[in-house]
């Protein structure tokens, strides 16, 4: 019998509004004053922030297990954020990265 885990897909798309915003702590202001708005953004995930912008993911259930966040990876225009309850490789044809999902579709 096969096991089914949750594997979520999150793009942060870079140059917005959102993704410009100042992430760090205040404490923490002048350690970070030279990393990139993206970086910041990626820091912010691995620093727990996840929860706070998506907590109808994260809400807690009896038939949920914990989910973690496996890896960021940087793009050109946005950040994709890969979490499940274990690391898996993903379904390239389901996927919702461009750099994916686009090798799989057919040519008409």
């Amino acid at each position: 019998m096969s096991k089914n885990s949750t594997q979520y897909e999150v793009l942060f798309l870079t140059g917005t509004s959102f993704s410009s915003r100042k992430w760090q702590k205040r404490d923490q202001a002048d350690k970070r004053k030279n990393l990139t708005d993206k970086e910041q953004l990626e820091e912010a995930c691995w620093n727990g922030l996840l929860p706070e912008i998506f907590p109808e993911i994260f809400r807690e259930s009896a038939d949920l297990k914990s989910l973690y966040l496996w890896q960021i990876k940087q793009a050109q225009s946005f950040l994709e954020i890969e979490m499940g309850e274990s690391p898996a490789s993903k379904d390239y044809y389901f996927s919702i990265d461009p750099y994916c999902f686009l090798k799989q579709q057919y040519l008409s």
